[in-house]
């Protein structure tokens, strides 16, 4: 790879803080903050967390731990961060938990009128520091890698909320003009979005790797083995939008239980996979069964997989998961935007049924199937029958399909493009 491709990154980081893209869930932060008086704002490195806080939140003054100076002062006084200050970004938070016993007190003596938003790309909420600390203060908010409407100018959901109600009004919309395989391999991180050059997206996706593993990683944790920590991505990598057997992943790694355990715990606190549980009517016995897990940029787990062209790709067995893994980035962004969150679960009965996603908000049920085909039949729509006769509250189901057309299938399953959700 040309090394004038790797340093032009800054160039295009730079780029993307020009070019701002409104992102759908900067409305529900910016609802949030006026009644919350914590907002804690967790992504992976480079899902433009920083970029959204500044352009929607310019009348918050901003702070980076990342500014080693600002990082040794709030070390010594972290109250010097905010005084004299109503509304503050604190951005990197993740890099001195300690701050956080500091902005509890500073929260409760100030009557709740100063307002803060902790930003990191470490999944605060998994961090027990930060939760115990700030335990009935704050809320907590995912920033993803951008969707495709979002990398349109659009930052709606009207379709996607639409689907709630059984008399749903399916409107056409036109198809994106790139190939799947091609959108698939670029992904949805916003500095990729200034990459023309294939190879461009290779070496930004190597760079990343390479920066998570010699960075971020180590902040959080120490780790043994780059080299073993390497070959478990890859491994969980090859897995996106499967069930996670961590004994499994462990025999293959050739890593012991706990360490596989640790470091599979590690990839989530830092945002690069995420999990999806068993669904049940029951919430007691959610806890059961084995999750999903998905990486949340699928051309980051297509690259770790080693598919680095569109033919390799194309022909890869894995391709299923990858499609459903970008289904997932989609289900997910949009289910970040609605009050209450809706959350996201998968179904599987011992008779080996499958749905693969149930989104849940409040008593309401959706529930998903991913198919990359161009045109599902009536067949793919069994399991959906399936589920919404066990579970009647459930007045609709959904299919998620790789086609262009809009479309009924059933009475009571509706099948739609992926892209179609955003509309």
């Amino acid at each position: 790879m040309e090394c004038g491709i790797t340093l032009a990154m800054s160039e295009i980081i730079s780029s993307n803080e020009t070019n701002y893209k409104k992102r759908k869930i900067a409305s529900s932060i910016s609802e949030l903050a006026d009644s919350i008086p914590v907002i804690v704002v967790t992504g992976a490195r480079q899902v433009g967390k920083s970029t959204m806080l500044r352009n929607e939140f310019a009348d918050y003054d901003y702070i980076t731990l990342d500014d080693y100076a600002v990082l040794e002062q709030a070390k010594i006084d972290p109250q010097s961060l905010w005084m004299g200050r109503d509304k503050v970004i604190i951005d990197e938070a993740q890099r001195l938990p300690q701050l956080f016993p500091a902005i509890k007190l500073a929260v409760d003596s100030s009557d709740r009128r100063r307002k803060f938003i902790l930003s990191g790309s470490a999944n605060l909420y998994l961090m027990e520091k930060v939760t115990e600390s700030l335990a009935g203060r704050a809320v907590y908010v995912d920033i993803l890698p951008m969707t495709y409407g979002e990398m349109q100018g659009n930052s709606d959901a009207a379709n996607f909320r639409s689907l709630w109600s059984a008399n749903a009004e399916l409107k056409p919309l036109a198809a994106p003009p790139v190939p799947l395989p091609e959108l698939l391999l670029r992904g949805f991180m916003p500095p990729v979005m200034a990459i023309e050059l294939a190879r461009g997206v290779l070496a930004w996706l190597d760079g990343y790797v390479k920066t998570y593993l010699e960075r971020d990683l180590r902040e959080l944790s120490q780790v043994e083995s780059l080299i073993d920590f390497r070959r478990l991505m890859q491994c969980i990598a090859l897995r996106t939008g499967n069930i996670l057997n961590q004994a499994d992943v462990a025999k293959d790694c050739a890593l012991s239980h706990p360490t596989a355990h640790r470091y599979i715990k590690l990839l989530e606190v830092s945002n690069i996979i995420s999990r999806v549980p068993a669904y049940y009517a029951s919430r007691n016995k959610r806890l059961v069964k084995s999750p999903k897990v998905f990486f949340l940029d699928p051309a980051l787990a297509i690259f770790l997989s080693g598919y680095h062209d569109t033919e390799s790709l194309a022909k890869s067995r894995e391709l299923g998961g990858y499609f459903e893994t970008m289904v997932y980035l989609h289900l997910k962004a949009l289910c970040e935007t609605m009050t209450p969150k809706a959350q996201i679960y998968y179904w599987r009965t011992s008779t080996k049924r499958e749905v693969d996603f149930v989104i849940e908000n409040g008593r309401r049920v959706l529930p998903v199937e991913v198919k990359m085909a161009a045109r599902p039949t009536i067949a793919d729509a069994a399991n959906l029958l399936a589920f919404m006769e066990d579970h009647p509250h459930a007045e609709q189901g959904l299919i998620v399909h790789g086609g262009d057309e809009v479309f009924r299938l059933h009475s009571k399953v509706v099948a739609v493009p992926w892209w179609w959700l955003e509309g």
